[in-house]
């Protein structure tokens, strides 16, 4: 039976860490939305709690002895889908495993904490308690989601907007026809998403940067991947980066990327900051500096993720002359993000996942006929 909204959703956590276990029990259990069912030192000790009682998510490990996380994760999506978070170390194997884990089934990955101060902790605590609460509202093979539940805030300092980062930008200043460019922004459900629209496009795809997401370190590896799957070139974000035709550029894990006119063309520019909306890189951010920068060359898309990072950012690239789109609601892992930019009023088109890669080549046609002249 799924648990109701006023229910606390049940965790099972599986590491072979002692520590870690005790150590993500104490930063579950600081949620009152959220309680640890049971606690597995392995697969079989995993298999074996679950026989007692199914879980609404699995917290899982990939490292560890005798059956391997991964093995793991491929037996439950094949007998009793349900959703996976991965808490995986920072290491350039671990990361990508962790991509392993996403394209076989995983709902979300989160790097496994080692707070140092009480700020890191509040932020891992937070990090940790969305990644299960966004886990418990996905949609996947043979799984339903749980009914919608806001978590508490977990820290008790106003969520910050893009103001912290960059000034809203002037929408009544008309900026000349350049370059169509293309801004995306993903969070759970987000890796799978996005290697099915990138790797839908042809080689001269206008240019495109991403925000999706991910921890410190994971986005490299991720960036990485999708560069050998596809027809465009994907590179994660260093500062002062060109971005042009054929090419995609996918925010660093804890810095925010902007979007920056340089002369005909755009560059994308790395800072550090506060999360805004609760992440960094944060979508809203890098809409906002879309808007500024390129405004009615702009195609703003924002796609599965929970929470509502972008959605009122999108506004600003509308405002600006730029096209929106939201993913809908059928193709989302979750549907959080773009069901807050269509109730804002913010998307122009709602498209379902398969569509998005034609609605941007479709999006370049029209603009570079209205006369852009590059």
């Amino acid at each position: 039976m799924s648990a109701q909204a006023t229910d606390p959703i049940n965790v099972l956590v599986v590491d072979d860490s002692t520590s870690s276990r005790v150590m993500l029990r104490r930063i579950i259990e600081s949620d009152p939305s959220l309680q640890v069912q049971a606690m597995a030192q392995d697969a079989y000790s995993a298999a074996r709690q679950m026989k007692v009682a199914l879980p609404d998510v699995i917290l899982l490990d990939l490292e560890m002895p005798g059956m391997d996380g991964m093995t793991f994760l491929r037996k439950i999506m094949e007998q009793r889908p349900m959703p996976v978070v991965i808490c995986s170390s920072l290491t350039e194997t671990g990361s990508e495993r962790s991509l392993e884990a996403l394209e076989a089934g995983a709902v979300d990955v989160i790097l496994k904490p080692s707070p140092t101060d009480e700020a890191s902790r509040q932020e891992a605590t937070m990090r940790i308690c969305d990644a299960l609460h966004a886990a418990a509202q996905s949609r996947g093979k043979g799984r339903r989601p749980q009914p919608r539940v806001t978590p508490p805030p977990l820290i008790p300092t106003p969520k910050l907007t893009a103001d912290e980062i960059l000034p809203p930008p002037n929408t009544l200043k008309t900026l000349p026809l350049t370059e169509p460019i293309i801004c995306i922004g993903a969070s759970t459900g987000g890796t799978e998403a996005l290697r099915e629209v990138l790797c839908a496009l042809p080689p001269d795809a206008p240019g495109i940067v991403v925000v999706q997401h991910m921890p410190k370190g994971f986005t490299a590896a991720f960036a990485k991947r999708l560069d050998s799957l596809a027809a465009i070139q994907i590179s994660e974000a260093r500062d002062g980066m060109s971005v042009g035709r054929g090419e995609a550029i996918i925010a660093a894990g804890d810095t925010h990327m902007l979007l920056r006119r340089a002369n005909n063309g755009y560059r994308v520019q790395v800072v550090d900051g506060p999360s805004v909306s609760r992440h960094r890189p944060s979508v809203d951010v890098l809409f906002r500096s879309g808007a500024t920068a390129a405004g009615r060359n702009t195609l703003g898309i924002i796609m599965t993720g929970m929470g509502d990072d972008g959605a009122r950012c999108l506004g600003e690239i509308k405002a600006a002359g730029g096209m929106t789109i939201a993913q809908d609601e059928a193709s989302c892992v979750v549907y959080g993000m773009p069901r807050e930019a269509v109730r804002m009023g913010h998307a122009m088109q709602t498209l379902p996942l398969d569509r998005i890669a034609a609605a941007i080549m479709g999006f370049a046609r029209q603009h570079r006929q209205a006369g852009s002249g590059v």
